[in-house]
Formats: structure tokens, sequence, C-alpha cells
């Protein structure tokens, strides 16, 4: 049986620590830190990101990897963990649009891709396709939203430019977003 003493200083520390934490809290709160949920996701807010919301909105964060969906009557609001690019140097950030949807799509690697990875081929719908189920694409050439069957790449830095959702979650989000729906990666 093992017997387990507590120092008189242990105790006053893990006492004042536990009195102090309510304060630590309030002290952040009122500093204006961004609360998070309990999946860690920073809580977003569409105004913060456009005037009105049109078609509907998509705000992708590239920090907490999540995708927030707001529906265009602002009834229906989603956020989804991602996947999101490597690096900085792969990251896009700004306004952009939903302009083409595709379930089963192709994949094709981008120019910069073949010279990083000269073994990749263009591959058709499928199990092992990089771009899951389904894809929905934005006007900006070779970054979109698409699902995977790797589901160890969610919640992780692990795209190549583009926003990874579970093939379940992109298939959910697919069925809601319309075409002209605006969004914003940050």
């Amino acid at each position: 049986m093992t017997t387990t003493i507590l120092s008189r200083r242990a105790l006053i520390g893990a006492a004042a620590a536990t009195f102090a934490m309510p304060s630590l809290i309030r002290a952040q709160e009122a500093e204006g830190f961004n609360r998070r949920n309990i999946s860690s996701f920073a809580q977003q807010d569409w105004r913060d990101h456009f005037e009105n919301l049109g078609t509907g909105a998509i705000v992708c964060d590239t920090v907490s990897r999540a995708l927030h969906f707001w529906s265009a009557d602002d009834e229906d609001y989603r956020v989804f963990p991602t996947s999101v690019p490597k690096t900085d140097d792969l990251t896009r950030r700004g306004y952009t649009r939903i302009v083409r949807k595709k379930e089963g799509p192709s994949w094709t690697p981008t120019a910069s891709q073949m010279e990083r990875f000269p073994e990749w081929r263009p591959m058709g719908p499928g199990p092992d396709n990089p771009l899951g189920t389904h894809a929905l694409y934005f006007d900006w050439p070779a970054y979109l939203i698409h699902g995977t069957h790797d589901t160890r790449k969610i919640g992780r830095r692990s795209s190549d430019g583009c926003i990874g959702l579970f093939n379940e979650t992109v298939e959910e989000l697919y069925a809601l977003v319309p075409v002209g729906t605006q969004v914003r990666l940050i």
C-alpha cells in the first residue's frame, strides 16, 4: 500500500491556486480574451466578417481549426472541426465565394505540388482520392473545402492549402451551402 504525504507548503499552494483561478478567468474575460467552447473553437459571429448573410456565410478559422457556417436566414449555425494548411506559406486568407460544388471530385496536383512531390498523379473519385467524397470550390484557383478519407488529418495542420473536413461533415455542409455562399479564411 502506498502512502501519500502532503507537505504544508504543497497544501497551501494548492489552496491558493484554487482561490486565484476564478479571479484570473474574470480578468481574462475583462481584457477581451476570446472565449472558447468545450472543443476549443474560438466563437465567431458572422457580423464580425460580413455586412450581411447573403445566401449564407462560412468562416474558416485556421487558428482554432474550425469551419463556421451560417444559413441565409441566420436560423442555422454549425461549427465543424477541420484540417488546415501545414504552413502559413500554403495558407491563403481573405474573402472568396463558393463558385462550384462537386460530388465525387477528381484531383489533379498543382504545379507547386508536382515540384515538391513528383510522384503524385491525377486521381479520379474513390477511396484514395485526397479530396474525399465532396468538394466546394472557391473563386481562388486550387483552393477549396473538401472531405478526406484520412480522418487523422482533421484537427491538424495537414493540408497543402485547402480546408479539409470529415467526409460525413463535408456531405452535410454540401447539402446546406448554395453556390454563391460567401467565405472568409482567417
